[in-house]
């Protein structure tokens, strides 16, 4: 495994058959942290200097988005989660807190079902676990990304910073593609979830991509919410797991808002 320059201000480092594309900011225990869907590290910019204050904060470009090149293999949240585990090891991190929001929230989910030894605590953000959880009118637009849909994306954000960044910017329609073909794909990851030795913050706006419901479900398979917490928090679950739903936010604002930082702030540092 290497680790490659960039002009960037990060840099490459091949792990997992992937040249990932990595920035380090700050120091102090190290949290890695992980971009939603069509996006890039870049996406956290409005409070990367929140986290980056008393914390080393990695940001990862997941396959085929950002600087990160596609390569040949579906876009798979189980595979991605490897590429983290592997980088990990190449960054001799000593467990490493894992941040994700939305696919980098299922991204940071699956590496805590596969490699658990590898991490601290986690925190997933806007990350569903069942599809049938997602608002029926947002499964349908799903259903419609494609390659064919780059041409109505060329005023969006998310094809300007593909334009900007990406190693090969006609590959734009190949991610669209992946992408589409990925989030059409039924799945459940309860079982997995109930499983979860690692300390995780649940965490999603209260107008998401779904319902809050579906959160706090989530926080119920980790023996969340299922009684009274306890003047001294005997109550809480013991894993150490909590819930938060930020107010007045929705999917496509959570991930730099003050908030998001200080209740992951808060999640992280509590008794350390």
């Amino acid at each position: 495994m290497t680790t490659v320059e960039t002009n960037a201000p990060g840099q490459y480092a091949d792990v997992n058959g992937i040249r990932l594309y990595v920035e380090t900011h700050g120091a102090g225990r190290p949290m890695i942290l992980l971009h939603g869907g069509l996006g890039s590290g870049e996406m956290f910019a409005p409070i990367l200097p929140v986290l980056a204050a008393e914390h080393q904060v990695i940001l990862v470009d997941l396959q085929g988005h950002g600087r990160t090149a596609d390569i040949d293999r579906p876009l798979d949240v189980a595979l991605m989660a490897d590429d983290i585990a592997a980088l990990i090891d190449h960054l001799g991190l000593d467990r490493p807190d894992l941040v994700g929001f939305s696919l980098g929230g299922g991204v940071a989910m699956h590496v805590a079902f596969r490699h658990p030894e590898k991490v601290g605590r986690l925190v997933s953000a806007s990350a569903n676990i069942r599809r049938d959880a997602i608002y029926p009118e947002m499964l349908a637009q799903q259903g419609q990304v494609n390659g064919a849909a780059a041409e109505f994306m060329k005023e969006t954000p998310m094809y300007e910073l593909y334009q900007r960044v990406a190693p090969r910017p006609e590959d734009f329609p190949r991610l669209l593609d992946k992408i589409g073909e990925a989030m059409r794909v039924d799945f459940d990851f309860s079982e997995q979830v109930r499983g979860l030795r690692v300390p995780t913050l649940v965490m999603a706006a209260d107008a998401d991509m779904a319902p809050p419901s579906h959160y706090v479900e989530v926080f119920t398979l980790l023996d969340g919410g299922l009684r009274d917490g306890g003047w001294a928090g005997e109550g809480r679950p013991a894993g150490g797991h909590a819930l938060a739903i930020l107010p007045g936010l929705s999917h496509y604002d959570i991930h730099d808002s003050p908030l998001f930082a200080a209740v992951t702030l808060a999640f992280l540092d509590q008794g350390r």
